[in-house]
């Protein structure tokens, strides 16, 4: 009896140590533990403050890329989807999901050593987009920041640049903000000497800024108190005239100029 039940033991131990290999050999066969490896360095890379949903929004970026184009634009629209998980005013986080985008565009292979100037190029224009500029005020960036399609850009140079993209941004919606303040009505243009005190009040902040990193031009344009504009808008009351007016792109153009003017051009 007792060494029936041994042969038991021994019968139901093989079956689950069989079990156990063929259920190793599928999670090996079908890439699932790569998957996970992966997702969880993507996870470990960006610090997420939640972590269920970024495995979630992750696994369902994989599923959409599998369903998309070549291996190029599968990169770059990872790519894109780790940008967009960090704002750039969380420096050191932002920076991990810039040097997690630039490894997954240099394995497209365009450029040696680095992501190719066309990828590159790509990669800005979608970040303007995303961040909601139109193509007519991201172009005197992009033309600043663009480099050759044969170039390779290395990671110094696409980390600022991917910056410059994200704070551009930010400071468009701004400038928006400051052209709200100084319409009468949604859906009237601002009176133009208005507007001109507001920009020239701009123009003063951006040259307070201090240093290269283009993130401090959105600090200082973001330091522009309400009572500033108030009395630059009060001294320039005095000096309209009736039906000279800025519309809402005019105005944002100008203040895209401002801040482009700053930003030093890729050679």
């Amino acid at each position: 009896m007792s060494e029936k039940r041994r042969a038991g033991v021994l019968v139901s131990g093989s079956s689950s140590s069989s079990g156990c290999e063929a259920d190793q050999e599928f999670v090996s066969r079908s890439g699932v533990s790569a998957l996970l490896a992966g997702a969880l360095l993507r996870l470990l890379d960006c610090r997420s403050g939640d972590p269920l949903g970024f495995l979630a929004e992750h696994f369902a970026h994989l599923s959409a890329e599998a369903e998309d184009g070549g291996a190029e634009q599968r990169s770059l629209s990872r790519a894109l989807w780790m940008l967009s998980l960090q704002h750039h005013s969380q420096r050191s986080a932002f920076n991990s999901s810039v040097r997690v985008s630039y490894d997954l565009l240099s394995q497209c292979g365009a450029g040696v050593g680095g992501v190719g100037g066309r990828l590159y190029t790509e990669t800005l224009q979608s970040l303007c987009s995303e961040g909601g500029l139109s193509a007519s005020t991201a172009a005197p960036l992009l033309r600043r920041l663009q480099c050759r399609e044969h170039e390779t850009v290395p990671f110094e140079l696409y980390r600022q640049a991917v910056l410059t993209c994200a704070v551009f941004a930010d400071y468009i919606r701004k400038s928006q903000c400051l052209y709200a303040a100084v319409a009468s009505a949604p859906d009237r243009p601002a009176q133009r000497t208005l507007c001109c005190a507001v920009l020239e009040t701009l123009r003063e902040a951006l040259e307070t800024a201090d240093g290269p990193d283009t993130a401090r031009y959105l600090e200082a344009s973001a330091k522009i108190s309400p009572a500033k504009v108030a009395q630059a808008m009060a001294e320039a009351h005095s000096q309209t005239r009736d039906g000279e007016t800025m519309d809402a792109q005019e105005f944002e153009d100008a203040a895209a100029a401002l801040f482009i003017a700053r930003v030093r051009t890729v050679t």
